[in-house]
């Protein structure tokens, strides 16, 4: 099934502001939501196409790759859209407790657990053609004793005497009645009495995982990975959080990168300037022959086109751009120095080999 425009779902223009596309997905949540809608299958439908619109359009980077490259554009930054309503109420939480504040609630109170970040160093090669690897990740994983119950295997979690099992404690202040969570459930409804061995109640253990992360070419320093799912555990059932690779990408020894183009300069001689000559250049894909027409002038440059860094998401690839840097001789033997003398002779310049860098500079300002 071909899906809307994020935009004609929302109803806002593409050049909407953060603020009407929020107010429009407000509307719309509250329009479809499941609590009002009990049944109904269509306004189901209507209510995950709004969030996927919003999740996409709210998020600055995610909305100028739609913007360029619609949908399948997206795919390159592994969003897959919502597995469900609890992951979709855990994510916009902040809108839902604005719609919910009072009698009418989200059906969910779990949590999304806490995303992840971990620094990727990467050789300038890999960032250009990318590598798919594995990375290692301190993080909180369900503990195998307990199945993430918290509680000793044997023993069950017992109903809080304080609050008989609501969670939440209600007090008479005069003519009104208020509730709140429970302090010493904390509004689970149950304690534990007989507290896991393994992980201290806690029903998780901190391990280190290995995650494959896949590297696409053409990436580049403070570019962000998204791995949906592998951050940390939710505390109560909800789904788990994200992890993100933010991309580090060390400097190489001779080429530098300016968008997908890539600069190398290549020194010449005054000689190899003048009459020309044929070199050997590297490039990302090894050598490749080169000519340097005559009368070269330093900063002079050639294009290689498509010998630059692969484009995300297979867009073809940039150029390499060879920037010529003519050097001046130096520590002549006495040969070459009558050659240049005479050369400076034939083109009518005046010359002093003796003459030096502040004599000259102040030669020319008494001129």
């Amino acid at each position: 099934m071909q899906k809307r425009d994020y935009y004609q779902v929302l109803g806002v223009g593409r050049n909407a502001s953060d603020g009407e596309i929020k107010k429009s997905y407000r509307h719309l949540a509250l329009k479809y939501h499941p609590d009002r809608n009990p049944g109904d299958k269509q306004a189901e439908e209507q209510f995950k196409e709004a969030a996927e619109a919003y999740e996409v359009l709210r998020d600055p980077e995610k909305r100028q790759i739609y913007d360029q490259f619609g949908y399948e554009g997206l795919q390159g930054t592994g969003f897959q859209g919502f597995r469900g309503f609890e992951d979709i109420f855990s994510s916009f939480s902040d809108i839902f407790e604005d719609f919910f504040g009072g009698g009418f609630r989200s059906r969910t109170i779990v949590r999304r657990g806490a995303d992840l970040r971990y620094d990727l160093k990467i050789s300038f090669l890999e960032a250009a053609f990318g590598r798919d690897m594995e990375i290692e990740i301190p993080r909180f994983e369900t503990c195998a004793h307990c199945n993430g119950s918290g509680v000793e295997p044997g023993y069950e979690k017992e109903i809080c005497q304080t609050c008989g099992g609501r969670g939440e404690v209600t007090r008479s202040q005069g003519f009104f009645r208020i509730s709140t969570t429970c302090p010493d459930c904390h509004g689970a409804g149950q304690i534990i009495a007989h507290p896991c061995t393994a992980c201290k109640g806690f029903g998780r253990v901190e391990e280190t995982r290995r995650i494959k992360v896949k590297i696409p070419p053409g990436v580049s320093t403070g570019m962000r990975l998204k791995l949906r799912g592998e951050g940390e555990l939710s505390p109560n059932g909800g789904p788990p959080g994200d992890l993100y690779v933010e991309i580090f990408v060390e400097p190489h020894e001779f080429f530098e990168r300016e968008g997908y183009d890539v600069i190398y300069h290549i020194p010449i001689s005054f000689a190899q300037a003048a009459l020309g000559t044929a070199l050997e250049v590297p490039t990302l894909n090894g050598s490749e022959d080169i000519s340097i027409a005559r009368g070269t002038q330093p900063g002079d440059i050639l294009r290689l086109h498509g010998k630059g860094i692969p484009r995300l998401r297979g867009l073809g690839r940039g150029d390499q751009i060879v920037v010529f840097d003519v050097r001046t001789p130096i520590n002549l033997t006495k040969r070459q120095k009558e050659l240049l003398q005479e050369f400076a002779r034939l083109e009518h310049e005046n010359v002093n080999e003796n003459q030096n860098h502040w004599s000259f500079l102040g030669n020319k300002n008494r001129g």
